[in-house]
């Protein structure tokens, strides 16, 4: 009789374990879905301050029409790319590049420098910027804690007896150097 007790008091220890388990799992899967939205947020927050941008510069430099078709292009390349980090990764590098171009022409404008509606936009977009960045750097937290769990003995038992699937960073796109390199403006 005391080994059934025993039987059952075993047996009600691993079905907690493995509920609290699953559990965790759960909130660590919510957590990352939480932070690829937060970054979307800023991500659609930046696509819609860059036109406004571009209308206000192109007021002081008509005459470079191609820095502006790259942003656009740029811009909804981005727009459209694929949910994962990887895909959209590689096109948020591509638009970074064609705002660096975009500010590089603003430099050769001292009026436009001084307008108080570019310098408005500029600084709306820096604060966007940084939001960005701090929001990748919390889902890529999350990525990493949910990996971890993941991997780990024995959470990795559960993980693959209930089919959670490990998400993927969010970094620069495999042109991460050429995006770091400063920009070339010739006039």
């Amino acid at each position: 009789m005391t080994l059934i007790y025993i039987l059952a008091g075993v047996i009600a220890v691993l079905l907690i374990w493995v509920i609290a388990s699953y559990n965790r799992f759960i909130t660590l899967v919510q957590r990352t879905k939480e932070a690829w939205a937060d970054i979307d947020v800023q991500l659609k927050r930046r696509y819609d301050l860059i036109p406004n941008l571009v209308e206000t510069v192109k007021g002081y430099a008509a005459h470079e029409k191609g820095v502006f078709e790259n942003v656009s292009a740029a811009r909804s390349a981005a727009m459209n790319a694929g949910s994962s980090p990887e895909q959209r990764g590689a096109a948020e590098n591509q638009l970074t590049g064609a705002l660096k171009s975009l500010f590089a022409v603003a430099e050769a404008y001292p009026d436009l420098k001084a307008n108080q509606n570019f310098l408005a936009l500029q600084s709306q977009l820096t604060d966007t910027e940084d939001k960005i960045q701090a929001a990748r750097r919390f889902y890529n937290g999350n990525v990493r804690d949910l990996t971890t769990a993941m991997q780990r003995f024995p959470g990795n038992i559960i993980a693959s007896t209930f089919h959670f699937e490990p998400q993927d960073y969010f970094q620069l796109g495999a042109d991460e150097g050429a995006a770091r390199e400063p920009v070339k403006v010739s006039f």
